[in-house]
């Protein structure tokens, strides 16, 4: 059994167009803040894993579909998990909620890189303390 990781967005005016719709790019921005929440929850930050492993986590693709608007001031809920993991990088799903309404859906395939931005081996214990948020599928 797998367990996701859930983080909680308002909507700020300042997310918003004209008429206080999210702008599209900004859930990009919403599914960062969650997946960097989701680092904490294992002890870890990015600044750590640049000091301690010598990596950077990018995102190297991320595909996005966007069903639903949000609105000014609606409290979006992200809920994030792996899908699937390489040596040197894994892939995210993440879904996006306003109630019971799907907003975005987005799987994100993030990789490590050392400083000359070359595919690194994913520290141990990022593997050993992010399997809580492995999918079933996943085989190690």
């Amino acid at each position: 059994m797998h367990e996701n990781f859930y983080h909680n967005v308002k909507v700020y005016y300042e997310d918003t167009d004209a008429g206080g719709v999210v702008y599209y790019a900004n859930y990009l921005k919403y599914l960062e803040r969650a997946r960097t929440e989701a680092l904490s929850t294992i002890g870890l930050s990015n600044i750590q894993i640049k000091e301690k492993f010598g990596a950077l986590i990018i995102v190297k693709s991320c595909n996005i579909e966007y069903k639903k608007s949000a609105q000014l001031e609606d409290e979006l809920k992200i809920r994030s998990f792996v899908k699937s993991v390489t040596k040197t990088s894994f892939f995210m799903n993440q879904i996006i909620t306003n109630g019971d309404s799907v907003i975005v859906e987005a799987q994100v395939h993030l990789v490590f890189v050392n400083a000359k931005s070359k595919p690194v081996k994913v520290p141990e214990i990022i593997f050993d303390n992010f399997k809580p948020y492995f999918c079933d599928t996943i085989k190690l």
